[in-house]
C-alpha cells in the first residue's frame, strides 16, 4: 500500500516509530533518553518520555520489524473501519495512552510501544471474530485468538512473562467493553462512556477539510 494511502494517525505514528528507531541506530539519541518513568517526567520535567515511550520499538533489528509490521497493519484497519476514522481513532489512542501510562508507571514498564501495539490488536481482533488467520504458516485460528497467540509466541522467543503485552491486553479489553458491550447493556441506556467527545472531534475538522 503507498504511504499517502495510509490512514492519517497510522501514518504518522508509523513515521515517527521509524525516526525514532532511526535516530537510535544512527547515535543520535539513546534509549536512556527515551524511556517512561514517573521521576524522569515529573522530577526532570522531560515530558517528551510521555510520548518516546510509545513509539520507541527497539534499534533497527528483525524484532522492530515483526512489531511495527503488526501495529501497522492492525493501526491501519482498526483505524479504517472507525465511523470518523481520525478523531475516533486519535481518541482511542489517547485514551490507550493514557491508561498505560498509568499502568506501566505502576508496574515498572519503560517502554510502551509493544503494549498499545497489544491494544489494538486486541480490539481489533474482538471486532472482526469471523475472520480465520495463519500464523507463520503453521495453524489457523479465528482473529479473538491472535492477541494470545502473539502473546504465548512472545513468552517462547523471551522465556519470561510479557508484562506490557498483558496489560496491552488488559486496556484493550476496557476499551472494548466499554465502547462495544456495555452500550448493549439495557442500564447502560445506550449510552458509549468512550464516545469521542464533540470537542475533540472538532480538533481534526480542518485538516479533514483539507484532505
Amino acid at each position: 500500500m503507498p504511504f499517502d494511502d495510509i490512514p492519517a494517525v497510522t501514518k504518522y505514528y508509523v513515521a515517527g516509530a521509524i525516526l525514532c528507531s532511526l535516530a537510535v541506530q544512527c547515535d543520535l539519541v539513546t534509549p536512556y533518553k527515551l524511556f517512561f518513568s514517573w521521576h524522569t517526567v515529573w522530577g526532570k520535567q522531560q515530558y517528551w518520555r510521555l510520548i518516546t515511550t510509545f513509539i520507541f520499538y527497539g534499534p533497527l533489528s528483525l524484532d522492530f520489524l515483526f512489531h511495527i509490521f503488526f501495529m501497522a497493519r492492525y493501526s491501519r484497519m482498526l483505524e479504517e473501519s472507525l465511523p470518523n476514522s481520525t478523531p475516533d481513532f486519535a481518541f482511542l489512542l489517547l485514551f490507550s495512552s493514557l491508561s498505560l501510562l498509568f499502568l506501566g508507571g505502576m508496574v515498572g514498564i519503560p517502554f510502551l510501544a509493544g503494549s498499545l501495539s497489544f491494544v489494538l490488536v486486541y480490539i481489533w481482533s474482538r471486532r472482526n471474530t469471523g475472520v480465520r488467520l495463519s500464523f507463520l504458516g503453521l495453524f489457523v485460528f479465528r482473529a479473538p485468538w491472535l492477541p494470545w497467540v502473539l502473546l504465548a509466541f512472545s513468552f517462547i522467543l523471551n522465556n519470561s512473562l510479557p508484562r506490557g503485552d498483558l496489560i496491552g491486553i488488559a486496556v484493550g479489553h476496557v476499551y472494548y467493553f466499554l465502547q462495544d458491550v456495555w452500550p448493549e447493556q439495557e442500564a447502560s441506556g445506550g449510552v458509549r462512556v468512550l464516545g469521542t467527545p464533540v470537542w475533540f472531534a472538532r480538533l481534526f475538522e480542518g485538516r479533514q477539510r483539507q484532505e
